[in-house]
């Protein structure tokens, strides 16, 4: 079944090895055409056989072999054209010389070829029309004047020669112009198509940023807020007998810290929500250049709007407040003149020193700390270091992901700043950022 099937495509490609028409309609026109010139040159063979003194049988085969010559005239119209002057003498192949005409001017030949072979039919066609008209005034019985036979003979070789010409020429235009419209629409259709793809996935880069920054915010809110509730939650639990002030002291703190992480994560999760909203109503069918151009927006403006408002470098001081609150020993040290940074820098720099105090409550419990932050001529840079726990090696039971470290490296290098983490020689741990300083205009 195979073989037969590749001996059935051998002898298609075989069978259209020799046909030159693109489509079955203009194979069917071709060889109308060269039956009806065929015809015709044979009926104009019998009177070029009796002027030729030659048999009519032979003259009607010159003219059948001929006029069939037409049915090359897409694959070779300048052999048409030049067979149609070579049989103008024996007065055939009218229709030959009009449709070989029209085919080389419409076709893709050089125009100095076309020029030159309808001159030749041009020249052909005025020296057998002056001849023919000349014998048929010379034969009449008035006389037209000197002027009659040189104006017949010009009128009739421009009217079987320029009208083709002229319009092969517009036909042979045209097309051109239409492939090269249909050729700009399929390439500029492939361009949008690339566009949005690329926009696509511009799109997507950006909602993936900010999924990947509304993790870090809800990681570094939950992490430090809940590291402190369960410390003070244990110096409740110790001093609930002993001292009951204290105890509600701590208690309020609890409170306090609770609605302070429910606050932000309503926050956050409140921009998630509306990036749902965004979502599902991208998700209605649209046309493909609406969604390159809405996907295109929505990259800019994520591009554009960076991340939201939220803490800095002046609310350090309550940060390290709190981390006091919970029993730690905090030094708090700013050197330079504080200056207004981008947003994205200052909480930036707001969540190293979060993050950092939360992995000392996590693993360095009552170690004493201490945070450094200095305002530089290029840069802001900020240094947490905590000395060895009084628990040695304990920590405060605390869950961790190993996300911490990580997140504050990705906040830092993406914009182009410098991080930095490490043990000390002391036995303690110190995280230290470096970010560009760049002054806002405002």
């Amino acid at each position: 079944m195979t073989t037969s099937g590749a001996h059935q495509d051998s002898a298609g490609d075989s069978a259209r090895s020799w046909l030159w028409w693109g489509r079955r309609r203009s194979a069917v026109l071709d060889v109308g055409l060269g039956l009806v010139s065929a015809v015709e040159c044979a009926l104009e063979g019998v009177r070029f056989a009796g002027n030729a003194a030659l048999p009519v049988p032979l003259g009607v085969l010159f003219g059948l072999i001929a006029g069939s010559v037409l049915v090359l005239r897409r694959r070779w119209p300048a052999s048409v054209v030049l067979v149609s002057v070579a049989i103008t003498p024996a007065e055939m192949g009218f229709l030959m010389g009009i449709v070989g005409l029209y085919t080389l001017a419409a076709s893709e030949a050089p125009r100095r070829i076309i020029a030159a072979l309808a001159g030749m039919s041009l020249v052909g066609t005025l020296i057998v029309t002056f001849v023919r008209t000349r014998q048929d005034v010379g034969s009449a019985d008035f006389d037209p004047g000197p002027w009659y036979v040189p104006l017949v003979s010009v009128v009739m070789s421009i009217g079987l020669t320029a009208p083709p010409v002229l319009f092969g020429l517009y036909v042979g235009a045209r097309r051109r112009l239409m492939e090269s419209l249909r050729e700009r629409a399929v390439s500029l259709e492939q361009e949008l198509s690339l566009l949005a793809d690329r926009a696509e996935q511009q799109a997507q880069w950006a909602r993936t940023e900010e999924r990947t920054r509304i993790a870090r915010e809800m990681h570094d809110v939950v992490a430090h807020r809940v590291s402190l509730m369960v410390v003070h939650a244990a110096a409740l639990q110790a001093v609930a007998l002993k001292d009951p002030q204290k105890a509600v002291k701590n208690a309020a703190l609890v409170g306090d810290m609770g609605r302070q992480a429910l606050t932000e994560l309503r926050e956050m999760l409140g921009v998630l929500r509306a990036g749902e909203d965004v979502v599902t109503r991208a998700a209605e069918p649209v046309p493909l250049a609406a969604v390159g151009v809405a996907a295109a927006a929505a990259a800019a403006a994520a591009a554009e709007d960076g991340p939201a408002e939220g803490p800095s470098l002046a609310d350090l001081e309550p940060l390290v407040e709190q981390s006091r609150q919970a029993g730690m020993v905090v030094e708090l040290m700013v050197q330079g003149d504080a200056r207004p940074y981008r947003p994205e820098v200052e909480q930036t720099a707001y969540r190293v020193v979060q993050e950092a105090l939360t992995n000392v409550h996590k693993h360095a419990a009552g170690a004493k700390t201490w945070v450094r932050v200095a305002h530089r001529g290029a840069e802001v840079a900020m240094q947490v270091e905590n000395g060895p726990s009084e628990r040695g090696a304990a920590d405060a039971g605390l869950p961790s992901g190993g996300n911490g470290l990580v997140g504050m490296r990705e906040r830092v290098s993406a914009l182009g700043g410098v991080f930095v983490s490490g043990p000390t020689d002391a036995g303690g741990f110190r995280v230290s950022a470096v970010l560009p300083m760049e002054v806002s205009s405002a």
